[in-house]
């Protein structure tokens, strides 16, 4: 019985350590950044998308970056400003993630930059 407790004891301690591990490494990962950039379409004007998507491209160190905006209701909003070849300057925040060595960004607010 005291072997039981002892190993059900140690297993929620292991549990709760990777649990508490993973829900930091989230948290740093998708810190909430604010970038203002020209706005382009993916697919009409860089040709890097098989669909439509927003881009926000941002100048860094000399260099352009750029942020592929998810698909979400405040993206979609916005991007028949740019679609067919047109930019805008847009101020935009959310979190950024990387994937397939892009730079990914959730936007939870775009506007036109001020």
């Amino acid at each position: 019985m005291k072997k039981s407790i002892m190993f059900l004891t140690v297993a929620a301690g292991l549990l709760l350590a990777v649990s508490t591990s993973r829900l930091l490494a989230v948290d740093a990962a998708s810190k909430e950044v604010t970038i203002t950039g020209s706005m382009v379409c993916g697919k009409c004007t860089l040709h890097e998308t098989k669909t439509c998507q927003n881009v926000i491209q941002v100048s860094k160190d000399g260099k352009t970056v750029n942020y592929y905006l998810t698909k979400n209701d405040v993206s979609d909003a916005m991007h028949g400003d740019v679609c067919h070849g047109d930019s805008k300057q847009v101020t935009a925040t959310g979190t950024v993630t990387e994937t397939d060595g892009k730079e990914v960004l959730t936007v939870t607010k775009l506007e036109a930059a001020k």
